[in-house]
Parts: structure tokens; sequence; C-alpha cells
């Protein structure tokens, strides 16, 4: 009788054959993460991104307007005596003059470089990471609308630059974006932080 009772009793649930109500999960396995909130995490991610790109970008754009209207074709302004002014040159080249031959170029590696952006960007959870891809983008896109909009011509137009540092080039505030970003781009990668959060070791 005991016999038939183990038979006919309620049988107990064998590993991996159902839910278990205590972990939560089929077979056993912990639970995954929502995906709501990894969604929600990339998106602050790009929040941030787009907010400091945006930042960037009104700033120099708000700058270059101010020194064109009130500082080209006028006398250096001393900031601080002759180690630091602000005087208004037209680059065709790259950030601090470099390749002055080179504007259509460059232009096109601008217009690269926010595309790479935007892929990397779907995949981005990491906060040092957009901070560093927005200081790239909004200097990109600073240094890209010069090149389409001002003279001599569309995607050949000359970066207005105005921060006159003694002994060394002048630049403006997208090429000063786009140093910091590749800075902090190389810091968090001998950090081993990738943009999706992840840490590696090698």
């Amino acid at each position: 009788m005991a016999e038939a009772e183990r038979i006919t009793g309620t049988p107990e649930s064998e590993p991996g054959s159902g839910s278990d109500p205590a972990s939560g999960a089929e077979g056993g396995r912990p639970a995954e993460p929502e995906p709501e909130q990894g969604e929600g995490r990339g998106k602050r991610r790009i929040l941030a991104l787009i907010l400091v790109a945006a930042v960037v970008y009104m700033l120099d754009l708000g700058s270059k307007m101010l020194v064109v209207a009130k500082l080209e074709y006028h006398a250096p302004i001393q900031v601080i005596g002759t180690l630091l002014q602000f005087d208004v040159i037209r680059n065709r080249g790259a950030a601090f003059g470099i390749g002055e031959a080179l504007t259509i170029f460059l232009t096109i590696i601008a217009t690269v470089v926010i595309v790479v952006i935007a892929r990397i960007a779907r995949k981005l959870y990491s906060l040092p990471w957009a901070i560093a891809l927005g200081l790239l983008l909004g200097g990109a896109f600073g240094n890209l609308t010069d090149r389409v909009f001002r003279s001599p011509g569309v995607f050949e137009g000359a970066v207005v630059d105005f921060i006159r540092p003694a002994h060394f080039a002048v630049f403006n505030l997208a090429d000063s974006a786009i140093v910091c970003g590749g800075i902090l781009i190389v810091i968090l990668s001998f950090r081993g932080l990738d943009p999706d959060g992840t840490i590696h070791k090698d």
C-alpha cells in the first residue's frame, strides 16, 4: 500500500523539467535582465552623447559667429598678454592648420567620423564613452558646418580659427573638443572599457 502511494502521489519536479518558482526562471537557470532595462540604459547614454555634442556644437558655432562679426579684420585681442590672443584666421586645413591642400578630403573624413559614431551609438552603454563620442561628434559637426557653408564654396569652405596661444597653431573650440574626445577614448581603451560597458583585460 505504501508502495502504491509513492507511485500515485504527486511527483517532485525534476531538474530542468519545468519552471522553478523560487528561481523565477525555467529549468532553474537564473533570470536574465529585462530587455527594457538595457534599452533604457542605452537610450540614456545616447541622450548624453547627443547633449554633449549639441553643447559643443552650439558653443563652437556661437563663438565663430561672434569673432567673425567682432574681430575679423581687426587687431588681435590679448587675453593673457602675448601668451594667449584671439585672432581670426580662415583655415582650409585640418585641426591646427594641418593639411591645407586637403579640404575636400578632410570634409569626407569628418562625414565618415559622424557616420561611424552613429553606428557605435546603437550599442552604447558607457557614459564615459558617450561623453567622448559626444565631444568628437560636436567638434566634427562644428568644423564640417564651416566646410559646407563658408567661402570659397561648398565642401571647400575655410574653418574659422581664433584661439592663438604663443608658439602654437591657431585653433577653435571644435578642434579642442575633438582632441579632448580623442584623448578620453585613448584613456578608456587603455583601461579596457568598451562602448557597450564591458571591461576587457588584455
